[in-house]
C-alpha cells in the first residue's frame, strides 16, 4: 500500500518513482482518490526534478492504462496502424493530407487529433470547417471509416487516457506545463491508446514553436522516441521549421481549400510539400509499406499524381457525413470571408524574419481561434498569400491577404501583421526546412 503524501515527498527529495508507485499516483488522478493540491504538488516537483527514462516509460503506460486502448487486430487489417502527431504550428494542414497519402499507400491512420491551443491552429477545428463532417463518431463508426477508407480524422474520445485530460488541466493552471518528461507522456499516453503500430512526431522549431529553443525542440524529440520505442510502439521524430507559417495560408476553412489544392495538384507549396514527404515517407518505413526513404517517397508522389490520396481524403469526408462534391465544389461548402484586404509592406527590402506566434495570434483575434475554451470559431476567416522569408517586396506590396468578418477586425490584423514581419535590406540566410530526424 502507498501513501500518496510518501510518493510526492520522494520526488521532492529527487528520488526515482517504482512504477507501482507511478501506477498507483495515477490511478488516483483517474478515480478522484488524489486531490488536486496532490497533483500540482507532483507536477511541480516533477518540473524541477524530472524524471529518468525508465519513470517516463512507466508515468506514459499508467497514463495509457487509465482508459480504454483501441485494437485494431480484430479487424485483419493488410496494413500496418500508423499516425504521426505535431507539436503544433501555423497553417501545419499535414494532417490533412499525410493521413489520405499514407492510406492511399497502404497504411491506416486511425487520427485523433485536437483543437487549436494558443497561437497554434486545431486539425479538428479544420475538419468543422466542413459542414456535415462527424469529428466525434461512435467507436463502430471510427472503426469501420479506418477499415474502409484508409485514414479517419476524428477528435479526442473521453474514453483514451482519461488521467491526462485531469493532470493537464492541473499543469495549465500551475504553471507545470513545460516539462519535457509530462508533455512525452501527455503526448504519448494518448497516442498509444490509439492502438498505433508506429508513431512519427513532428516537433516544430522556430518562433512559432511550443518549445521555446533548438535545443528544447531536440530535447523533447528525444525524450519521444526513447519513450515510445521504450513503450513497445515504433517511433521517430523529425524537427521542422516554424519560424514562418507552414504554408502560405493559415485559417480553417482556408487550410482545407490549400489542402485540397494540394491533394490535387492545383498548388503545392514547396516547404508544405518538403515536411508532408518527410513524414510520410518516414511513416512509410516504419510501417514496412517501403523499404527505405528514396521508395518511400517514389510511392509517395504516386499516390498524389494518380489522384489516389485526393480520393481518400473525398471518401472520408463522406464516409464522416460531409458532402460528396467538396474537392470539385469548395465554395458551395466552405464559408468565405466577407472582406479581403491586402497588408501593405511599410517599407521595401526582404522578408527576413516572422514573429510565426504573432501570425498565428492575427488569426485568433480574426476570430479564428479561442481565446478560451468556451469560444465559437469563425471559420471563414484567416490570411492567404503570406510572403515567404527570402522574398523581394516593394513598399506597399501586400505581405498577404487578410480575410476578415469586419473592417475593424481586418484594420487590426493589417497592424499586426505589419508587426509580425522584420523587413531588412538583405536578404536573410535561409531556414532548412527539415533540420534532422532522430531515429
Amino acid at each position: 500500500m502507498f501513501l500518496t503524501q510518501e510518493i510526492i515527498r520522494k520526488k521532492r527529495d529527487g528520488g526515482a518513482l517504482s512504477a507501482e508507485e507511478i501506477q498507483f499516483f495515477v490511478r488516483g488522478i483517474t478515480d478522484g482518490s488524489v486531490s488536486e493540491g496532490q497533483i500540482a504538488a507532483l507536477a511541480m516537483a516533477v518540473f524541477f526534478n524530472d524524471m529518468n527514462m525508465d519513470e517516463r516509460v512507466a508515468f506514459t503506460l499508467a497514463m495509457r492504462d487509465s482508459g480504454e486502448v483501441l485494437e485494431w487486430r480484430s479487424l485483419n487489417l493488410p496494413g500496418p496502424v500508423l499516425d504521426k502527431h505535431s507539436t503544433g504550428g501555423v497553417g501545419d494542414v499535414v494532417s490533412l493530407l499525410l493521413g489520405p497519402m499514407i492510406a492511399a499507400c497502404g497504411g491506416y491512420v486511425p487520427m485523433i487529433s485536437g483543437r487549436g491551443l494558443g497561437h497554434t491552429g486545431g486539425t479538428l477545428d479544420k475538419f468543422d470547417a466542413i459542414p456535415g463532417y462527424c469529428t466525434v463518431p461512435d467507436n463502430a463508426r471510427f472503426r469501420q471509416v479506418v477499415r474502409d477508407v484508409g485514414v479517419a480524422i476524428i477528435g479526442q474520445t473521453s474514453s483514451l487516457a482519461p488521467s491526462d485530460k485531469r493532470f493537464y488541466s492541473i499543469r495549465d493552471v500551475t504553471a507545470t506545463v513545460e516539462s519535457v518528461a509530462m508533455i512525452t507522456g501527455s503526448i504519448l499516453s494518448k497516442k498509444l491508446s490509439a492502438g498505433l503500430d508506429a508513431l512519427v512526431m513532428d516537433v516544430k522549431v522556430g518562433s512559432g514553436a511550443f518549445m521555446p529553443t533548438y535545443d528544447k525542440s531536440l530535447e523533447l524529440a528525444q525524450s519521444i522516441v526513447t519513450v515510445g520505442n521504450g513503450a513497445g510502439m515504433r517511433t521517430s521524430a523529425i524537427l521542422t521549421d516554424m519560424n514562418e507559417s507552414l504554408a502560405p495560408y493559415a485559417g480553417n476553412a482556408l487550410e482545407v481549400r490549400g489542402a485540397m489544392d494540394y491533394l490535387t495538384g492545383r498548388s503545392r507549396p514547396a516547404r508544405l510539400h518538403e515536411v508532408t514527404m518527410a513524414l510520410c515517407a518516414e511513416m512509410l518505413v516504419l510501417g514496412g509499406l517501403a523499404a527505405d526513404e528514396t521508395a518511400a517517397r517514389a510511392r509517395l508522389q504516386a499516390a498524389l499524381d494518380s489522384g489516389e490520396a485526393a480520393s481518400r481524403f473525398a471518401r472520408m469526408v463522406v464516409a464522416l457525413g460531409g458532402p460528396a462534391d467538396l474537392i470539385d465544389n469548395p465554395d458551395k461548402h466552405l464559408e468565405r470571408a466577407p472582406i479581403v484586404v491586402p497588408v501593405p509592406a511599410p517599407k521595401a527590402g526582404y522578408a527576413a524574419s516572422t514573429d510565426c506566434r504573432g501570425i498565428g495570434l492575427a488569426v485568433v483575434s480574426l476570430g479564428g481561434g479561442r481565446r478560451r475554451p468556451s469560444d465559437n470559431i469563425d471559420f471563414a476567416v484567416g490570411l492567404t498569400e503570406l510572403a515567404s522569408l527570402g522574398e523581394r517586396i516593394e513598399a506597399g506590396q501586400p505581405l498577404a491577404m487578410v480575410h476578415a468578418r469586419t473592417e475593424a477586425a481586418a484594420e487590426q490584423a493589417v497592424r499586426e501583421l505589419q508587426a509580425a514581419y522584420h523587413i531588412a535590406d538583405a536578404a536573410p540566410a535561409a531556414n532548412p526546412v527539415v533540420y534532422r530526424a532522430i531515429k
